[in-house]
């Protein structure tokens, strides 16, 4: 079982930059492929981005290449989004989530692939 926190999230304005952080609880960390998804009030959940288990594959919605990064330390347990220009439209409940896998390379983009869940943290961005 794995249990994940994340944190970072708060009011920021437009232009500005967030670095939310996932920190996960047991050993098995590396094992996992990372997403971080948002929700907007009114919206569906979506996938912001992925990283693949050694951390050496990435990926990214449309709507944040070239603003966001997604990162992990796995002897820290621990994935980042790093969220550079934010937008008003950028506002949303971010969540942090793992999907097992049994090969690095790895990336899952669907929300059914993710099998442990964070409880969320806000970013709200500020025009």
């Amino acid at each position: 079982q794995v249990q994940l926190v994340e944190s970072g999230g708060g009011l920021v304005q437009a232009g500005g930059s967030l670095r939310l952080s996932c920190q996960a609880s047991g050993r098995t960390f590396s094992r996992y492929v990372m997403g971080w998804f948002r929700q907007a009030p009114g919206k569906e959940r979506e996938i912001v981005a992925a990283v693949s288990r050694s951390g050496g594959r990435t990926n990214y919605a449309d709507s944040v290449k070239g603003r966001f990064t997604i990162s992990r330390n796995n002897a820290w347990n621990t994935v980042y989004l790093q969220m550079n220009s934010l937008k008003p439209e950028d506002t949303a409940v971010y969540y942090c989530a793992a999907g097992g896998s049994s090969s690095d390379g790895t990336i899952y983009y669907a929300m059914r692939s993710y099998e442990h869940w964070g409880q969320g943290t806000q970013v709200t961005v500020d025009s």
